[in-house]
């Protein structure tokens, strides 16, 4: 009986590049293995957001890029969602505050479909009913917001927490806040 050579599979694969969307520029966030480029279209890559912006103050959120094309070694990809480190969220909630969250499915002014999910917590406790209000609240002024965005414009307000501020204020006049924040975007384009 012959013995028969076997072929490590790991050798066979190719490298490719990775590189980051528009948004942050384009510039190689890594690489990744795979046997050939149609393997490689579609894949996940989650990368910390401050490798990305060179902002130590994004090192609690994470992003979720996906692989649009391939050509040749290099791999193009489309942001798909943002999300905060669970960690980070827990290290909000306390003894005696109130926290709303809510879950919005938004379209932007260019037609791209999100779901953002928010939680706002509070400097004290809070009545029930002033909840309800901060909730009903924030989902009117991320539609608006929404509404008169596009894709773009709204993805950079999370990301720099300007959208956050904005609405902290708004929110302001039902009970103080202690932080509002999106836990989470999903991109659904």
């Amino acid at each position: 009986m012959a013995l028969q050579k076997k072929v490590d599979k790991w050798k066979l694969k190719k490298w490719f590049s990775v590189y980051a969307p528009k948004a942050f520029n384009e510039g190689v966030i890594g690489e990744m293995p795979a046997n050939d480029e149609k393997a490689a279209t579609g894949r996940n890559i989650v990368i910390s957001l401050d490798a990305l912006t060179k902002n130590p103050s994004h090192a609690y959120t994470n992003v979720v890029l996906k692989v649009e094309q391939v050509q040749g070694t290099s791999a193009r990809t489309r942001l798909v969602g943002i999300e905060q480190l669970y960690s980070y969220t827990r290290s909000l909630v306390r003894r005696y505050r109130s926290i709303a969250t809510s879950v919005v499915p938004v379209t932007t002014k260019d037609g791209v479909k999100m779901v953002v999910k928010l939680i706002a917590v509070t400097r004290r406790r809070t009545a029930h009913t002033k909840i309800l209000g901060v909730r009903k609240e924030m989902n009117q002024l991320v539609e608006a917001y929404a509404k008169e965005n596009d894709a773009p414009t709204m993805i950079s307000a999370i990301i720099d927490g300007k959208l956050q501020a904005e609405m902290a204020g708004k929110l302001g006049h039902i009970t103080d806040l202690n932080k509002l924040e999106v836990r989470k975007l999903e991109i659904k384009s």
